[in-house]
Order: C-alpha cells, then sequence, then structure tokens
C-alpha cells in the first residue's frame, strides 16, 4: 500500500516539475523559424507590416471577399491584408498559411474574437455584421493573396 501511494506521488511530483520546466521555458525563436513574426520595431504605427504582390486577376468570389475584407477588416488589418503595425497583423503571412491556420479559423475568429497568441496586437474582438458566408469570401481573397505571395 505505501509503494503505491509513493509511485502516485512520484508521478504526479515528476508531472508537476515537468509542466513547470515547460511553462518557465521560452522556445527559441530565430529569424529562420517560418512561423515567427517580422520585427516591427522600425515601422510607424500604422505602417504596413508587409509588403503584398497583388495578383494579376481575383476569382469572382475573391473579389467580392475583397469588398468584405476592405468594410470590415482593413481599418485593422490594412490594405490587402498588409497589416498595420501596432494596429493588427498582416494576413499574408506564413503565420496565416492554410496548413496553420484554416479557412474555418478565419470563420472562427470573425465570430468569436481571437485571444492574441502569434502577435503582440492584442486580442480579436469579434467582429459584427459578418456572416460565416462572408467570412469564407474574405478567406478566399486572403488565400488568393497569399498565393500570389508565396504562401501554399
Amino acid at each position: 500500500m505505501n509503494r503505491t501511494l509513493l509511485a502516485i506521488v512520484a508521478v504526479f511530483l515528476v508531472g508537476g516539475v515537468v509542466v513547470y520546466w515547460n511553462t518557465t521555458q521560452q522556445a527559441p525563436q530565430g529569424a529562420g523559424h517560418s512561423m515567427a513574426p517580422p520585427d516591427t520595431g522600425t515601422l510607424a504605427e500604422g505602417a504596413p507590416i508587409v509588403e503584398v504582390a497583388l495578383p494579376a486577376e481575383l476569382s469572382a468570389n475573391a473579389q467580392i471577399g475583397k469588398r468584405a475584407f476592405d468594410a470590415k477588416c482593413a481599418e485593422c488589418h490594412g490594405a490587402n491584408a498588409a497589416g498595420r503595425n501596432g494596429v493588427a497583423p498582416p494576413l499574408v503571412h506564413k503565420i496565416y498559411e492554410p496548413g496553420h491556420h484554416s479557412d474555418m479559423a478565419f470563420v472562427l475568429a470573425a465570430k468569436n474574437g481571437v485571444r492574441a497568441h502569434h502577435w503582440r496586437f492584442g486580442d480579436m474582438p469579434p467582429v459584427e455584421g459578418l456572416t460565416d458566408g462572408d467570412v469564407k469570401l474574405i478567406a478566399r481573397y486572403v488565400r488568393e493573396l497569399q498565393k500570389e505571395n508565396g504562401i501554399h
């Protein structure tokens, strides 16, 4: 009986040490880390964070998405989703590639808001007046911008 109790206590103790260790250690984020946000220290407040190459032509759905983006998202995320320093991140960035943030992540972000986790702009509030369909069209627009900028 005492051995069992000792084993249980040991497991909890080791588990606690592992949890403590993981929460106090910071993962290195060197310049080569593909998901590392860019350094924005030299940019003016509100300036675009990234340069965005525009596709020669957008699909019909992306054109509708662009209009919705311009109306509801560009104020924070900037023209052509280039971000705005000190305001909101660029969506044309490897962090938002489809394999890391699905289109459904965009829908949920607009519907529920998002806690800050990649960038230091603070939490994103929910966006009023957008349907899931609207956000899917916005995502189509962002995906076409991403593709033109080498993000797949």
